[in-house]
């Protein structure tokens, strides 16, 4: 009786234990961890099929399962630093919980692979477009006239640009993209709001401070960019706008500049006809949106 108690609570404990499983999302990370003897998957297809049916066995078990982005690389790299073996199956374990607390993630929900892959490899570029934006506001330093930080004035500023934008937005879900061009990378950044049956907006945090960063970048470098803003809402038409970033700060454009903007294709120039029920226009006053702090060095 006693071994049946401690059988089943050790069922019981197994079910609770959350675990994280690292994820060869491409065929070309595939290839390269075929190098390890230990590494026995021939076929990447194969490799995927034989994962999902473990993660729909952890479920059915009542056993959350977290995907993490496994990149052949960093994993080279951690066990040359850690002194590990990279052709042991525990180091390999060790790297994927060192992913669970530091790296990109997505929770395992049920939804095929193919649908799951595209949102963690969406999660790894977010993380790393933050990390990238990040570290650039930081280099920034202080002003040398005034001695505020720029890269934290930028934050505050852009913090407060996001708020009038989407307070000054028309009712339903909102979609926002910022890009900031310039030396030595252009990066873009992508921000969903989802309207509650209140009217407020709901953002993902980690999405807002990626968006966030990116637009302080821009504006504390100056950079040429952009943000633009579609709406949607049932029964309207979906509304289109947005800004300029010339200067270190945002200009409005005309309903005309944002239709060419939609109607072209951003790599080959190409024109795009325009989406019907789309409704092209001027975006709102966003109040008293003051110069752009002058910082030199």
């Amino acid at each position: 009786m006693a071994h049946t108690d401690h059988q089943t609570m050790r069922r019981v404990l197994r079910r609770e234990i959350a675990g994280t499983i690292g994820v060869l999302t491409d065929d070309h990370d595939f290839r390269a961890m075929r190098r390890y003897r230990s590494f026995t998957f021939d076929d990447h297809s194969t490799y995927l099929r034989q994962l999902e049916a473990v993660l729909k066995t952890r479920a059915a078990q009542g056993t959350h399962t977290t995907l993490a982005l496994f990149d052949p690389e960093d994993y080279a790299a951690y066990c040359a630093d850690t002194g590990l073996d990279p052709e042991a199956p525990a180091s390999r374990t060790r790297f994927t919980a060192e992913l669970a607390a530091t790296g990109p993630t997505v929770p395992y929900d049920g939804r095929p692979l193919a649908d799951l892959l595209p949102a963690l490899v969406d999660e790894a570029v977010r993380q790393a477009t933050w990390e990238y934006a990040t570290t650039l506001l930081t280099r920034l330093g202080p002003c040398p006239t005034c001695g505020e930080d720029i890269g934290r004035a930028a934050f505050t500023r852009a913090s407060d640009l996001l708020v009038r934008i989407l307070d000054s937005a028309p009712p339903g879900d909102r979609h926002l993209v910022c890009t900031v061009s310039g030396p030595p990378d252009t990066l873009v950044s992508v921000l969903h709001g989802d309207q509650d049956p209140h009217g407020a907006t709901r953002l993902d945090e980690a999405e807002a401070l990626e968006f966030t960063s990116v637009l302080a970048l821009g504006l504390a470098t100056r950079s040429p960019g952009g943000l633009v803003m579609r709406t949607s809402a049932t029964g309207t038409a979906d509304r289109v706008y947005g800004w300029r970033l010339r200067g270190g700060a945002l200009e409005p454009l005309t309903a005309s500049e944002v239709f060419d903007a939609y109607c072209t294709d951003a790599e080959s120039g190409d024109v795009i006809p325009p989406e019907s029920g789309v409704d092209y226009r001027e975006p709102p006053a966003l109040g008293d949106e003051t110069v752009a702090p002058d910082h030199r060095h």
